[in-house]
């Protein structure tokens, strides 16, 4: 049970609720109790008939009736009562704990997310959390209401007839000792079938993302194969552990039945030696075995449900224990303007061993432009995943406004930063709405302003819905280029003081470019600006120009002394000013 222990702290929140739930559950008991006394006093008046008038049988058997249905129907509205306040609980626990793994997983580092799959990300958060709720609510609700019942029954029991009362308990040794095998196999199977979920949810989600593929390859037939593989596998871990639920049951029913035969032919033998005073407490035990029919055939299910929690909570312990390796330090506010310097800055990617920068040292002040050029893999996006802060570097300095980018408070850094990735990414909504992601409160006139700068607003209305049009997932709408300059647009309505762009202009043309930048000088000219590029179209007017060959700086300076030294930088340029002049 040391996974479930997570969950105390929130049985501690809702204690009110839970205690509530408790004491309405022994009230309920206690009146469930009185069905038995009157089945057996009313057996009791039919036995003396002869020597009691009919008139005062017939009173005390509507009286014993009455009160039956009395006490039935309150301990029906307390049971009631005790499911809206329990299995309420188990809602709002459900609701707390959803929000603390999504609250979590935002915390997560970016190596995190390199490591584990979206589909097993998604499966925790639901189908793990839904298999808790089932401990939280229903599991603790029965186990309580067992307990309290056997408690209550028991003590009834033993004050009519002890010896009886030993007699009818006899199978449920038995019974404990094939819960506890039973419960270790099915915590066990639970576990297995979770990850095969988890795998068949990653499978599923990875390929609708990459639906446009499977179609362009047509390979629909493979992916049908390995999705009906897995589907198959996890239909066979979900059939074994349902065999072994569906053991439970039954194996319950017999006892309780086992049960009933033995008060019935031990209390036929105490009645006939005169250890009983009359038939109706035989009756009487009959109803208490059954009344804990149902707690005893539940005590399975719940061991099942305590079981199935216990596998998804170690699951889910497993990702709430993940430390984030990007911790914010300073509780007081930063103030940024936008100077930033990398000091003999050194990084590895701990998950490839990747040494993706050597010593990096340069520096740009408020307001200038710097363009990062260099071959692939050279390290370019992982200066501006440094300057966010998306990881922290191994050896060597990151300065912002002459402070260390670690004593900066995080979510300042990361407010005071507008970053366009390689990758632009969209999300399923209308397009007005992805760029007010850069700034929630953004009016029209603002939106339709950056998007201008974006050289995407003539795209935009020429679109039916204009604005309000509703992108595919991930933008499939858009082309490339509509999506890269949307997602400058929603950096630049940000007006942050830093502004990144990761090769942000690759899908576009010469022209389109051109435009894009010139706008950018003028729209965020006291914006510290820094451009990952391979074109030395994007570069040239920047500022400064860093060049960077396998994770070290090989050139740092302006487009016009660059162009006077032999190198990188020359090369590209002369090869690209040939290709241009050829088209």
């Amino acid at each position: 049970m040391n996974d479930l222990r997570h969950l105390n702290k929130y049985f501690f929140k809702y204690k009110v609720r839970f205690l509530a739930g408790i004491f309405i559950t022994i009230i309920a008991q206690f009146f469930t109790l009185y069905t038995p006394k009157l089945v057996g006093d009313s057996i009791r008046v039919l036995e003396h008939l002869s020597v009691i008038d009919a008139n005062e049988v017939k009173s005390i058997l509507l009286n014993n009736i009455f009160w039956i249905l009395v006490t039935t129907l309150i301990a029906g509205f307390l049971t009631f009562l005790m499911r809206q306040t329990l299995i309420v609980m188990s809602r709002h626990i459900e609701f707390d704990l959803k929000n603390d793994i999504y609250e979590h997983y935002q915390k997560l580092s970016q190596s995190f997310y390199k490591k584990n799959r979206t589909g097993d990300l998604m499966n925790r958060i639901s189908e793990d959390v839904g298999k808790v709720r089932q401990y939280v609510g229903p599991a603790v609700m029965y186990s309580i209401n067992t307990l309290i019942r056997f408690v209550v029954v028991l003590i009834q029991m033993f004050i009519i007839s002890p010896e009886l009362t030993l007699y009818s308990l006899l199978p449920l040794p038995i019974l404990a000792v094939f819960i506890f095998k039973l419960s270790n196999e099915i915590n066990i199977k639970s576990g297995i079938f979770q990850q095969n979920l988890s795998k068949l949810s990653t499978y599923t989600q990875e390929i609708f993302s990459g639906i446009r593929v499977i179609k362009a390859y047509a390979i629909e037939d493979e992916t049908q194969k390995e999705f009906k593989n897995l589907a198959t596998e996890s239909k066979e871990k979900n059939m074994s552990l349902a065999k072994s639920n569906a053991l439970i049951g039954p194996l319950m029913i017999l006892l309780i039945g086992i049960s009933n035969l033995v008060v019935i032919f031990s209390g036929g033998l105490l009645y006939i030696n005169g250890s009983i005073s009359d038939i109706g407490v035989i009756a009487q035990f009959i109803l208490y075995i059954n009344m804990l029919t149902w707690p005893v055939a539940s005590l399975g299910w719940i061991s099942s449900m305590i079981q199935e929690a216990k596998a998804s909570q170690k699951r889910i312990n497993e990702f709430l224990n993940e430390v984030p390796e990007i911790v914010n330090k300073q509780s007081n506010h930063s103030v940024i303007n936008g100077s930033i310097e990398f000091s003999n800055v050194s990084f590895t990617y701990e998950d490839t061993g990747i040494n993706a920068l050597k010593n990096v040292s340069f520096s740009v002040k408020k307001g200038e432009t710097l363009a990062i050029l260099g071959n692939t893999g050279s390290g370019k996006t992982t200066i501006l995943s440094l300057i966010s802060r998306l990881y922290d570097v191994d050896h060597g300095h990151i300065y912002i406004d002459k402070t260390p980018i670690e004593d900066l408070n995080l979510y300042d850094l990361r407010d005071h930063v507008a970053i366009v990735p390689q990758d632009a990414f969209l999300f399923s909504d209308s397009i007005q709405n992805n760029i007010k992601f850069g700034k929630i409160d953004a009016t029209d006139e603002e939106i339709i302003a950056v998007a201008k700068q974006a050289a995407v607003h003539e795209n935009i209305i020429r679109f039916k819905d204009g604005y309000k049009t509703v992108l595919g997932e991930r933008g499939l709408t858009l082309s490339g280029g509509q999506k890269q300059r949307v997602s400058i647009a929603r950096a630049l309505i940000k007006k942050a003081p830093i502004l990144l762009l990761d090769d942000s202009l690759s899908a576009v043309d010469t022209e389109t470019e051109e435009t894009i930048l010139k706008n950018l000088l003028e729209f965020a000219k006291d914006t510290t600006t820094i451009i990952v590029t391979h074109r030395i179209s994007a570069a040239k007017n920047a500022d400064l120009i860093l060049i960077l060959d396998q994770g070290e700086v090989i050139q740092f300076g302006t487009h016009k002394d660059l162009l006077n030294k032999e190198g990188y930088y020359k090369e590209l340029h002369n090869k690209q000013l040939a290709e241009k002049e050829i088209l």
